[in-house]
């Protein structure tokens, strides 16, 4: 039996609520779940923001015992901070060639890599700054 955390729709029409499950992977999206782990409303509350709401020590174990994330979830899960970034790249138009750049997980957006500063970089002085020293002549 292979076990997934996805999400069930509940609620009404045009206004969703979904609870995190863990299920059989041949059960229904709203049928027969094993454990509900936790639950996510994507409608924006009076604060503006989303709210979710999850069992983390059950979570954890159900990542333990080998259950598998449905996309969805595991993008909840790395903004809960449980998960490290999914893989993720970034398409042109839809059925287009892929653009292989990386993406920034938080805003979805690709990153400029010419901007991006690296830490450790072999080519520094030893100063660690990561700015040359200038040399008067």
């Amino acid at each position: 039996m292979v076990v997934r955390i996805r999400l069930a729709r509940f609620g009404c029409r045009n206004r969703p609520f979904y609870r995190l499950m863990a299920a059989d992977s041949r059960s229904p999206r709203d049928g027969k779940h094993l454990e509900v782990l936790g639950y996510y409303n994507p409608l924006p509350g009076k604060d503006g923001g989303k709210r979710m709401g999850l069992k983390f020590d059950r979570v954890k174990y159900w990542l333990s015992v080998g259950a598998q994330p449905s996309d969805p979830v595991e993008r909840i899960l790395f903004r809960a901070g449980i998960l490290p970034p999914p893989p993720m790249l970034a398409m042109e138009r839809k059925g287009g060639p892929r653009d292989r750049r990386p993406i920034d997980p938080m805003t979805g957006r690709p990153l400029d890599l010419e901007c991006v500063t690296i830490v450790d970089d072999p080519d520094t002085p030893e100063g660690g700054d990561g700015v040359p020293d200038e040399e008067a002549a």
